[in-house]
């Protein structure tokens, strides 16, 4: 891309900025907390991060507004002034390296298979999505529709990018190249839009055959992806202030620290995720035979794994223990957390997803009703590994001050118990 001259003086202003924040203190202080809860190391204290912020209504003043003009310049002008917002405001325990991670370029031809039916943006910023699905798969000809995906690197290009970043940025952040660090693993979210969900579970029952058929075809052609990443040399540490599945950072002493280049680390020195949020409802035994009996054979290929999502899990604790080299497990809105604490006990990392729908209640913001909560949760979770993860943000009832408030009493209570 041409960089405009503003529009580069604008980008390393906010680099500068986001330096600063990067030297201060507490990155090391919430890195070494972030080991120790990641590594179930004695004394190690509950945790707090948000993601998902609906920031189409987090404005203030003008920290969100954008100077820049060229379309990738906006996309990182955009990254550094939610960074450094989310440092100012919503802190928690996050953390902000003086690193600018430059993407490779990777062309995925996806599954063969597109989703049809309506999308509908909602809510106040029309960011969340009402979508209704279009059945792609009735047969077991359909199902070969799901096609193995074509992984190509343009490695010309991503030199390219790498060299400009380095041009903008290396006097001010360490310039690092980066592949695929972390993947996003759930048949499900993907089967159900080609096959309906209404159909799913109707045929998980009439027709057990085609949904089986359906899910190891995806799960072949997710396989035959992870071995395209390995054999193009493009996997990268996943370490360091990174997600991994729907929960907190990736920070870990048990694999390869996030300064290696891409091709440095194999599948088995990388953390994996899996979950299964549309079967909530459904037994363990159907867990099992539609989810698990395929998501082991993805995630056993993982050094560190996290299962879950929004799908409550607490009746099915007893199929975790089958999940290779699992250390988190979620626990969402929808779960009943005093049963996971209790059956979980020291095993995993409980990723408690507090629910949201606090921001939205009618009467007002009640800080006092949100302090009660966490402290409740606290209790019920001594003598276990906690992580407290806001997400699913989908608005805050256009009054941002009350995400602050909700972040600032978080804080307070887990750092209260310390």
């Amino acid at each position: 891309m041409s960089i405009p001259g503003a529009d580069r003086d604008h980008l390393r202003r906010l680099a500068e900025a986001m330096a600063r924040v990067a030297a201060d203190p507490l990155q090391a202080e919430h890195d070494r907390a972030w080991r120790a809860l990641n590594g179930l190391r004695p004394g190690a204290r509950p945790l707090v991060w948000i993601n998902e912020i609906p920031w189409g209504e987090m404005a203030v003043g003008d920290e969100l507004t954008l100077l820049c003009t060229e379309p990738s310049c906006r996309a990182i002008e955009e990254r550094f002034r939610r960074t450094l917002y989310q440092w100012r405001h919503l802190r928690g325990h996050m953390m902000v390296e003086a690193v600018y991670d430059c993407p490779m370029v990777i062309r995925d031809s996806g599954f063969g298979i597109r989703q049809e039916g309506e999308v509908r943006p909602t809510g106040l910023s029309g960011a969340i999505l009402s979508q209704a699905f279009e059945p792609q798969i009735r047969s077991l000809a359909d199902v070969e529709k799901i096609q193995r995906p074509e992984i190509a690197v343009d490695r010309d290009a991503s030199t390219r990018l790498l060299e400009q970043a380095e041009g903008l940025f290396g006097d001010i952040l360490a310039v690092r190249q980066r592949g695929v660090a972390h993947q996003w693993f759930t048949l499900w979210d993907h089967l159900v839009r080609w096959y309906g969900a209404e159909e799913a579970f109707i045929d998980m029952i009439d027709r057990p055959e085609l949904v089986h058929a359906a899910l190891a075809r995806l799960l072949d052609a997710f396989q035959a992806r992870l071995d395209a990443y390995e054999r193009l040399g493009v996997l990268s540490p996943t370490n360091g202030p990174m997600r991994v599945g729907s929960g907190g950072y990736a920070c870990t002493d048990e694999l390869p620290e996030a300064g290696g280049a891409p091709g440095s680390v194999t599948p088995s020195q990388q953390w994996g995720c899996g979950n299964a949020q549309i079967l909530s409802g459904v037994s363990p035994a159907m867990h099992e035979e539609f989810s698990l009996r395929y998501e082991r054979q993805w995630l056993q290929r993982f050094g560190i794994t996290y299962y879950g999502c929004c799908e409550a899990l607490h009746t099915k604790v007893d199929l975790l223990a089958s999940i290779p080299n699992l250390r988190k497990v979620s626990v969402s809105p929808w779960a009943d957390f005093e049963a996971m604490a209790a059956s979980v006990g020291g095993r995993y990392v409980l990723s408690y997803k507090p629910n949201p729908a606090v921001f939205v209640d009618p009467g007002g913001w009640h800080p006092g009703r949100v302090r009660r909560e966490l402290e409740a949760v606290l209790d019920r979770a001594r003598g276990c590994w906690l992580e407290i993860i806001l997400k699913d943000i989908s608005t805050v009832s256009g009054q941002p001050e009350r995400l602050w408030s909700w972040a600032d009493l978080a804080v307070a209570a887990v750092e209260g118990r310390s």
